[in-house]
């Protein structure tokens, strides 16, 4: 009898010890309500992975919203630095080791990312229309909509919409080249003075010219090597004709926008390149860009895209990686990203949409004054193409040019 007590009372514990296991477990939080998502999220601390290769971009999210955060819903979001390959590296020996509280609880990602994490279903979703700013988020415009022709459909934030601008010192430049033919014989006769960064900017500039090469809407849809190998061929020759005339002869390429940007304003480059059309002005303005710098467009057009926010799926801290997530497309939050003293971010929201008073902050925003116009810019927006050409322009940049 003693033992069969016995075994009843560790038949007990074990039922409790089960019980308590599948309270800890995180609730569905697709059938909660904003305001008990809120409560989850108090006291949560949230591991953000971004890119951190641009002190006004650093200063916005440590000076604004990690204070913001801590203060309006008692969130602690710590950022580390980290990007595409990084992040898809992380959560994918995460998943495949099994480990259900994965290191990352929100990340900064767009177009091959975002496609990578998809495939292994690293992502949490779809989450995007639980989180009340949602409603102001432009989703009419396809440059919002979808990520790098992938509808996004829930699975990632729309935070900020950019185009491709090509950067040059109008003191050294006179006519700047607008055209492949034209960026040829200028790179001919000024040997020294151009070359491509090895990331995604570089990556970007490619992908414009391989649109170039291509003709308008050849490209379009789903990944199609034919037509890659077809019109990369091209412009691989394109570049390595021209590659001996590069900086440094082409022996060698800058691994970030980042360390291109300082070649330029140390004179050794005539040009350098930029996602963000108001980071001309905006490190004009705080003396870093000479006043002589100016932004512009190919005549074939430049990528315009959005940037997005994702939850991996095994983020422990989901709650409080939606209430960031809410908080930096809020329009506040929006509108000071937006202004081209703090990021100059274009913003993903759309502002007919919004309450007047903050509305009229943006409409009231200063307009950029060494880069085209927003209607100059539109007209010559080029779709993004499917992330399979990003990645494969990634391994044969490498392989075609920086190792010939």
């Amino acid at each position: 009898m003693n033992l069969m007590i016995r075994y009843f009372f560790i038949l007990c514990a074990l039922l409790l010890l089960s019980c308590s296991g599948n309270e800890q477990q995180q609730p569905d939080l697709s059938t909660l309500g904003w305001e008990q998502i809120q409560h989850r999220a108090e006291g949560q601390t949230v591991n953000m992975m971004m890119w951190q290769g641009d002190p006004n971009i650093n200063a916005y999210m440590q000076n604004y919203v990690v204070p913001k955060v801590k203060e309006l819903y008692n969130v602690d979001l710590e950022i580390a630095s980290g990007q595409g390959n990084t992040i898809v590296s992380i959560l994918m020996s995460e998943l495949e080791a099994g480990k259900e509280e994965g290191e990352l609880d929100l990340v900064w990602i767009n177009g091959e990312t975002f496609y990578q994490l998809r495939q292994i279903n690293g992502l949490y979703g779809p989450f995007v229309s639980q989180l009340p700013n949602a409603k102001y988020i432009d989703f009419d415009n396809p440059f919002i909509k979808y990520d790098f022709q992938q509808p996004i459909n829930g699975y990632e934030v729309p935070w900020g919409n950019v185009q491709f601008m090509m950067i040059y010192d109008s003191a050294q430049v006179q006519n700047p080249p607008k055209t492949k033919e034209q960026l040829a014989r200028y790179v001919r006769s000024h040997p020294g003075t151009f070359t491509i960064a090895n990331d995604f900017s570089g990556m970007t500039f490619l992908k414009s010219l391989l649109i170039g090469i291509a003709g308008p809407g050849t490209l379009d849809g789903s990944f199609d090597q034919e037509k890659y190998q077809k019109y990369s061929t091209q412009l691989w020759e394109y570049i390595n004709n021209i590659k001996s005339d590069f900086w440094k002869n082409g022996e060698t390429f800058p691994s970030s926008v980042s360390a291109m940007h300082q070649l330029f304003v140390n004179g050794e480059l005539h040009f350098t390149m930029s996602n963000n059309d108001a980071e001309v002005d905006n490190k004009i303005s705080e003396g870093f860009f000479p006043e002589s710098a100016r932004a512009y467009l190919l005549d074939n057009g430049t990528i315009q895209n959005s940037h997005y926010l994702g939850i991996p799926v095994n983020s422990s801290q989901k709650a409080g990686a939606m209430v960031v997530s809410n908080f930096m497309i809020s329009p506040e939050a929006q509108y000071r990203k937006a202004r081209p003293d703090v990021w100059g971010d274009g913003t993903v929201l759309d502002v007919q949409k919004l309450p007047e008073k903050i509305a009229s902050k943006f409409s009231t925003l200063p307009k950029e004054s060494h880069a085209p116009n927003n209607k100059k810019m539109q007209e010559k927006a080029l779709q993004e193409l499917a992330p399979e050409y990003m990645i494969r322009l990634y391994e044969d940049f490498r392989t075609h040019v920086i190792q010939q």
